[in-house]
């Protein structure tokens, strides 16, 4: 999971490249599968710092998705680099408090 700070002016671009993200299922499904992903989630939380993205990602090797993603070509993740390029300014530091797995 990362969190990053939104551009407050680029909020409306961000909930439109989701919304198309949502449309565009079967091309985001297919990434999973080079990714070796199996859920993605994304929620938006305003504070009175401005607009947070929590992105979470559920996947076997976190690390090994990343590889893949920075070096994919298809066309939807190139869109998504550059729409994340364009809305976000920043991660913000998240301690892990819990991690658990089966």
């Amino acid at each position: 999971m990362r969190v990053a700070r939104v551009r407050p002016d680029k909020l409306d671009v961000l909930k439109a490249w989701f919304a198309e993200a949502e449309q565009r299922a079967d091309e985001v499904r297919a990434t999973f599968g080079q990714e070796g992903v199996t859920h993605e989630q994304a929620k938006l939380i305003s504070t009175a710092d401005g607009p947070l993205l929590v992105y979470a990602v559920e996947c076997a090797d976190y690390e090994a998705a990343g590889e893949v993603f920075r070096n994919s070509t298809l066309p939807i993740d190139a869109e998504h680099k550059r729409v994340m390029a364009e809305v976000l300014d920043g991660h913000v530091d998240t301690p892990v408090l819990l991690d658990i797995h089966i």
